[in-house]
């Protein structure tokens, strides 16, 4: 079961929507953009230390960073998807 679809109602007095699959994908993606920006700034902030991987550890680090922000997303998140792809249905309906 999508984790979208069940939280995407904001109480039980609330009916379940139908949610646009292309809707659920970008709430997902953009909490994987948001974490992905979140890991980045924590390993930033990581002392180095003497054994670091000099320019090489520092180029592929960003990269490390979106990897570990999307696979996090893909196992659940942090409760930002909902709450965006919730935002997305009411900028759809007007409101």
């Amino acid at each position: 079961m999508n984790e979208l679809n069940a939280l995407s109602a904001t109480s039980a007095a609330t009916p379940m929507r139908k949610v646009d699959p292309k809707n659920a994908e970008t709430a997902k993606s953009f909490e994987a953009v948001f974490l992905g920006q979140m890991t980045q700034m924590m390993l930033e902030s990581v002392d180095k230390g003497e054994f670091n991987g000099g320019a090489g550890e520092d180029m592929f680090r960003g990269v490390l960073a979106e990897k570990l922000g999307t696979e996090i997303a893909n196992r659940g998140g942090v409760g930002l998807a909902p709450v965006v792809l919730d935002q997305i249905l009411k900028l759809q309906q007007g409101r």
